[in-house]
């Protein structure tokens, strides 16, 4: 899943800091590959996310885990628009770290 967070004025640090929160707790998810938070200079209000996990529904379940719900909660007023990539099905690849 790849998708992208515009938050209000001034609230993008305190966004990312929620997302790279969420991103250590994913370390400790075995089906979660990869959870990458980053930015773009150009649009200093923006965060963006990468996810990559074994399927559709290890990523479903991961809603239902405390970290995921309280991400929302402490992270949606800080939302003024967000957008999702399409979903890809990876066949192949390589990732180093």
């Amino acid at each position: 899943m790849n998708g992208n967070f515009v938050a209000s004025s001034g609230k993008d640090a305190l966004l990312r800091q929620y997302l790279l929160e969420a991103s250590k707790a994913m370390e400790a998810v075995d089906n979660c590959y990869c959870y990458f938070v980053g930015v773009n200079e150009e649009e200093p209000d923006a965060v963006y996310m990468h996810e990559l996990w074994e399927n559709q529904a290890a990523h479903r379940a991961s809603l239902e885990l405390d970290v995921f719900k309280n991400l929302i909660e402490k992270a949606k007023p800080l939302i003024v628009t967000m957008s999702n990539d399409p979903v890809l099905i990876i066949i192949e690849g390589k990732a180093s770290f």
